[in-house]
């Protein structure tokens, strides 16, 4: 086994090639400890290199309404108002603990997602 930290693309290419060919290897077994390793290196260059963006509240909302054929007016039972439920969609509001509780309640979108925009 001759692991290498991952610094650069082509190491990171050469991880992904050998992780294809350890694909099978037995668990506890030489190859198989080789596995395990070089797929924790590559999370972490991964993590470091291609870093995924957290939710956006206002999108996982929009999207929301689109799944279920939502109108801006069904979400005035979470947000208030019609002027409201048009700030908060314009990005010109933010959501209060209030909104963000019935939204994940009735909605079903996930309070990670939603705690995220109001920090």
């Amino acid at each position: 086994m001759n692991i290498r930290p991952i610094r650069s693309k082509r190491d990171y290419k050469n991880a992904i090639e050998r992780i294809s060919e350890l694909m099978h290897a037995e668990p506890n077994s030489d190859e198989g400890e080789e596995l395990d390793v070089l797929a924790t290196l590559i999370d972490v260059y991964e993590a470091n290199h291609f870093p995924i963006e957290t939710a956006d509240a206002v999108e996982a909302i929009r999207f929301r309404m689109e799944q279920q054929g939502l109108e801006r007016r069904d979400l005035e039972p979470f947000l208030g108002s019609r002027h409201r439920v048009s700030e908060v969609l314009n990005r010109k509001r933010g959501l209060s603990l209030n909104m963000i509780r019935k939204l994940n309640k009735g909605l079903g979108i996930p309070l990670s997602v939603l705690v995220g925009a109001a920090a």
